[in-house]
């Protein structure tokens, strides 16, 4: 099954060279190797199955047609040690930290942008910088309630960050039921290890929202979604129906005297905190976009004074867009006076003209992302785009190239995935979740999501991506 697994020029992290397991590996390689491709063919099939029989889907838009699909699921586990997982969390605390005291800082004493840390310019004239929000004081000066960092794996097998996700990462239901499946079709896989449960993060996960509320000791918690039709409403409804807060619409909220209520068959009852997945701009059609249906009007005004919490915070992306990316370590220096534990990958800002000479020479070698795009559109992979491309990709930079930036292309690590009776290597990243309460709490794992059509660095399940279970390892993680 691995006659023809390739793995030349890139970092496997399950195979060395000679495709000996790594370490770590190695018990659930022997396993593996042991079951018949017939038998893993039946039980993979099984699995999808299973993800649509849950429900366990997301929509992808075209040609403003929404398609109902279920999340292509691998067998084959990201695993990390447990010393590889505790550095790795150290400096996603540590980057998390630093862009929750960036976000405060820029809605308040603007001292980053006063010391000429970060261009004025990049933050004020941002499409994601709100003033309406300006000078709030939210409870613990808590902007990010959860966070979901991207990471890739370089060639060397360094984690670096890929990006910042601030505002509203989706996600995490899909965690929870990759490892369900995992158990429930692969259980031999778990014998020999010792794998961190996940069964307790849904209280830390209420626990985080309710420490976030204002000036209350048992909080009215809810959530927020544009409703069925978003593309990630299962993500949504997984987390309401587990966390036990109600799941609302706009329409189910109303605001009075400054307070907001929501609608039950018992009459109106205050409500909290909100931890909403709906955009900022649709939040409140007396403060964003006038023709919102999805918002609460007046929304705002109590969160001005006070008597809501809001998660996450309103204005966020200011810090997770593309540009700001590349300040992120500057960040890390100027408010915790520490070096980055997890680097950025390297960043052009195409608003220098030495930097967008360099990327226009080497377009072919780099790729290139609009600041405001996300889900891998509207970027070129150089390597893998024709001439045309190329040419077109670069009249579209020039005509506004700060709204632009360049990396190179980076050689993502790779795990073997189940294709077609045989294991092909597949590029992986992991969304790693961090919450923000009473203290920064690191998610045991993540979301590790596979490029499934071979050579394809674009790991998005919109384009063709799945998703794997990851496994961090206890401190004794492997079972004698």
């Amino acid at each position: 099954m691995f006659h023809s697994y390739k793995l030349e020029g890139f970092f496997d992290e399950m195979l060395e060279k000679g495709q000996q397991p790594r370490g770590h590996c190695k018990p659930f390689h022997e396993k593996l190797t042991d079951i018949s491709p017939e038998e893993l063919q039946t039980r993979y099939e099984l699995a999808q199955s299973d993800f649509l029989r849950q429900g366990i889907t997301f929509t992808v838009y075209s040609d403003n047609e929404g398609t109902e699909r279920t999340m292509p699921f691998d067998f084959v586990p990201k695993i990390i040690p447990p010393e590889e997982w505790q550095e790795l969390e150290r400096g996603l605390i540590q980057r998390f930290d630093a862009l929750n005291a960036f976000l405060d800082d820029v809605y308040h004493e603007q001292n980053i942008l006063k010391d000429g840390v970060i261009p004025r310019d990049l933050v004020v004239n941002c499409q994601h910088f709100f003033e309406q929000v300006a000078g709030i004081d939210l409870p613990r000066r808590q902007h990010i309630f959860m966070a979901g960092i991207d990471l890739i794996r370089d060639d060397h097998g360094e984690y670096r960050v890929l990006e910042d996700n601030l505002r509203n990462p989706s996600g995490l239901s899909y965690v929870f039921q990759n490892r369900y499946v995992m158990r429930k079709v692969y259980p031999e896989f778990f014998n020999e290890y010792s794998v961190q449960s996940l069964e307790q993060q849904f209280s830390y996960l209420h626990s985080a929202m309710a420490s976030l509320a204002p000036n209350s000791q048992n909080p009215t918690i809810v959530l927020l979604t544009p409703g069925v039709h978003n593309s990630a409403y299962y993500d949504h409804s997984f987390i309401a129906q587990r966390t036990g807060i109600e799941l609302v619409e706009g329409k189910d909220l109303v605001v009075r005297e400054r307070q907001v209520f929501m609608k039950t068959a018992r009459g109106l009852k205050k409500v909290d905190v909100i931890y909403r997945r709906i955009d900022d701009e649709f939040l409140d059609p007396l403060e964003f976009r006038e023709d919102s249906l999805l918002g609460v009007p007046g929304l705002i005004d109590v969160y001005r004074a006070g008597n809501v919490s809001i998660l996450n915070g309103i204005g966020n992306g200011v810090a997770d867009d593309k540009a700001i990316y590349h300040f992120v370590p500057d960040m890390i220096r100027y408010y915790l006076n520490e070096e980055p534990l997890v680097k950025n990958v390297d960043t052009y800002l195409l608003r220098y003209q030495d930097q967008l000479d360099y990327v226009l020479d080497h377009l072919s070698e780099l790729v290139v992302k609009h600041t405001n795009a996300s889900g891998g559109y509207n970027m070129l992979i150089g390597p893998h785009a024709s001439k045309e491309e190329i040419e077109a990709y670069k009249e579209q930079i020039l005509k506004s190239p700060s709204e632009y930036i360049a990396q190179p292309t980076i050689k993502l690590s790779r795990l073997p995935a189940f294709k077609d009776d045989r294991f092909a290597a597949c590029h992986v990243d992991l969304r790693v979740f961090i919450f923000g309460g009473e203290k920064t709490h690191v998610f045991p794992g993540g979301l590790t999501r596979v490029a499934l059509k071979e050579g394809s660095l674009v790991v998005n399940s919109s384009q063709g991506g799945g998703a794997k279970d990851t496994w961090v390892l206890e401190e004794n993680p492997l079972k004698v």
